[in-house]
């Protein structure tokens, strides 16, 4: 009795599809893949498998070869012509929408647009320039990096 009395609780507490064959109604009437009438869903592991496969099918799309060499370093370049403005907007402008800039004179990392042109209208006073005696281009999916 304690059983069955169980069974009803968790029926209720899950739902009676715990205890029904697992069946996949886009699958019903397709003799080569209907559910043997066996199985259950105990435990919800055929929800599992599902969540892993509906998972792998939904990967983030890879883009190859999306940006070049000569185009990553070509933002350096956009980069140090915004320098030569002279204009602290300019500069703050070439930074994503959530940059990271851990600027060498202060302590205080610049994480929103005016917190870099806060730094840059300080930095621009000295005339910078940028030039690039050596470096490497790293490209991956979605990102690239520009050491140099």
């Amino acid at each position: 009795m304690k059983i069955s009395s169980t069974a009803i609780a968790l029926s209720f507490a899950y739902g009676a599809s715990a205890f029904a064959p697992s069946v996949n109604p886009s699958r019903i009437g397709s003799p080569s893949t209907a559910a043997s009438s066996t199985e259950l869903d105990l435990f919800f592991m055929n929800t599992l498998k599902h969540k892993r496969a509906v998972s792998k099918v939904n990967k983030p799309a890879r883009v190859k070869d999306s940006i070049s060499e000569q185009e990553v370093r070509g933002l350096f370049e956009l980069w140090n012509s915004a320098l030569a403005t002279g204009d602290s907007r300019v500069v703050a402008s070439r930074y994503s929408k959530n940059p990271v800039l851990l600027p060498t004179v202060k302590d205080d990392p610049r994480t929103d647009y005016d917190s870099v042109k806060d730094y840059f209208d300080t930095f621009l006073l000295k005339k910078p320039q940028g030039t690039i005696l050596d470096g490497k281009v790293h490209i991956g999916d979605g990102w690239a990096t520009d050491m140099g």
